[in-house]
C-alpha cells in the first residue's frame, strides 16, 4: 500500500484558487442580476452577437431621432405661440384702422397702435429657445429682425430716405400736407413695397434666411420644421405698422392718411389670413413628428424586445446564482481559516 502526503499550504492553495474563480463568476452574475442581459454577450451568445450588435445600432439610432423629435416638437409649440400672438396683435390693430376709417380713432392712437403692434412683431420674431431664434431659418444665432426705433436703425434710415428721394421733402416738411391720395398710393406701391415686399427687406430689415431647418422626423422621412421672418405675412404686417407708425403723426394731408389708412387696413387683413395658413401649416407639421415619433417608438420597442430575448437573463435565476456564489465564498473562508489553524505542534500538543 502506498501512502501519499498532502500538505496543509497545498490545501490551502488549492482553496484559494478555487475562491479567485468563484469571485470572478460573482462579479458576472451580479452584473447580470443588476442589468438583466449576459455579463458577457459574445461568450453567451457565440455567433449570433452580430444580430444583437445590429439591433442596438438601429435601437440607438430610432431612440436618437425620438430625442430630436422633442425637441422639435418643442421648437414647433414655440412657434405656434409666437404666430397667434402675432395674430392677436394683428387684429387689434385692425381693429384700430376700421375705428380709424370711420373717423373715430385720434391720429395719435392710431399711431400709437402701429408702434404697439411693430414693436409686438420684433418681439415676437426675436424669440429664442434654448438658444436659437425661432425665426431666423438656419440663421439661428443671429437676431431675425432690428427695431424701426432702435438707434442707427437702417430700416428707419432707408424708410425715411425712400420718402425723401420720392416726394423730395421729409414726413415733417409742410410741403407733405401737399400728399395727395393718388400720390400717397404711388409712394406705397413704388418706394414702400420695394423695401418690405422685395429685396430692401433683407437689407435693412431681416437677417434671417428663407431656407428653414429641415430635420429628419422618421428613418425615411423630412420635413421643414421652422418659419422664417422673410414670409410674406409677416413682411406686410411690418409694411403697414411701419408706414403707419412714422406717418400717421407726420404732417400728410387728411387724403394722403386716409388713403395709408385704407391701404394699411387692406395689408394688415391680407397679413391675418397669411398668418392662419402659416399656423395651420405649422400645426400639420406637428401631427407629423407626433405621428413619426410613435411609429418610430413602436419600432425601437419591437427591437427592445428582441435584443431582450437574445441577451436577457431569468432575473430569478440570477439572483439564486448570487446567493449561491456568495453562500460558497463564505464556506471556503470558513475553511481557509479551519486550515490555517493546522499545525503539527497543535496536534502533538
Amino acid at each position: 500500500m502506498k501512502a501519499s502526503f498532502v500538505s496543509t499550504s497545498a490545501v490551502s492553495q488549492a482553496l484559494r484558487y478555487s475562491l479567485q474563480r468563484t469571485q470572478s463568476t460573482l462579479v458576472s452574475a451580479q452584473k447580470e442580476a443588476q442589468t438583466g442581459k449576459v455579463a458577457d454577450t459574445g461568450l453567451a451568445l457565440g455567433a449570433t452577437t452580430g444580430r444583437v450588435v445590429s439591433f442596438a445600432r438601429d435601437l440607438e439610432r430610432l431612440n436618437g431621432i425620438v430625442d430630436s423629435n422633442a425637441l422639435v416638437s418643442s421648437r414647433l409649440a414655440s412657434t405656434q405661440l409666437a404666430l397667434g400672438k402675432m395674430s392677436d396683435a394683428a387684429q387689434d390693430f385692425l381693429a384700430t384702422l376700421t375705428a380709424s376709417s370711420s373717423g373715430d380713432v385720434a391720429d395719435a392712437l392710431v399711431q400709437a397702435s402701429a408702434t404697439s403692434a411693430l414693436s409686438q412683431l420684433t418681439s415676437l420674431l426675436n424669440t429664442s429657445l434654448n438658444g436659437e431664434h425661432l425665426f431666423a431659418g438656419v440663421n439661428t444665432d443671429v437676431r431675425p429682425l432690428g427695431g424701426f426705433t432702435e438707434p442707427g436703425s437702417p430700416s428707419k434710415a432707408a424708410f425715411d430716405a425712400g420718402f425723401l428721394a420720392h416726394f423730395g421733402f421729409t414726413q415733417s416738411d409742410p410741403a407733405a400736407a401737399n400728399i395727395s391720395a393718388a400720390q400717397m398710393d404711388n409712394f406705397i406701391d413704388t418706394a414702400l413695397q420695394p423695401q418690405f415686399l422685395g429685396a430692401g427687406w433683407q437689407a435693412n430689415w431681416s437677417s434671417a434666411t428663407d431656407q428653414k431647418i429641415v430635420s429628419r422626423i422618421a428613418l425615411n422621412e423630412t420635413s421643414e420644421t421652422s418659419v422664417s421672418a422673410n414670409a410674406d405675412p409677416i413682411r406686410k404686417l411690418a409694411m403697414a405698422a411701419a408706414s403707419v407708425s412714422d406717418l400717421a403723426g407726420s404732417n400728410l394731408s387728411v387724403a394722403g392718411k386716409k388713403q395709408l389708412t385704407e391701404r394699411a387696413f387692406a395689408m394688415v387683413s391680407e397679413a391675418i389670413a397669411g398668418l392662419a395658413d402659416m399656423q395651420s401649416q405649422t400645426g400639420v407639421i406637428q401631427k407629423r413628428v407626433s405621428d413619426a415619433s410613435e411609429r418610430i417608438t413602436m419600432q425601437a420597442n419591437l427591437f427592445e424586445k428582441n435584443i431582450g430575448e437574445l441577451e436577457g437573463v431569468d432575473p430569478y435565476e440570477a439572483a439564486t446564482r448570487v446567493s449561491d456564489l456568495l453562500s460558497s465564498i463564505e464556506t471556503s473562508y470558513a475553511l481557509t481559516a479551519r486550515i490555517q489553524q493546522l499545525s503539527l505542534l497543535r496536534f502533538l500538543g
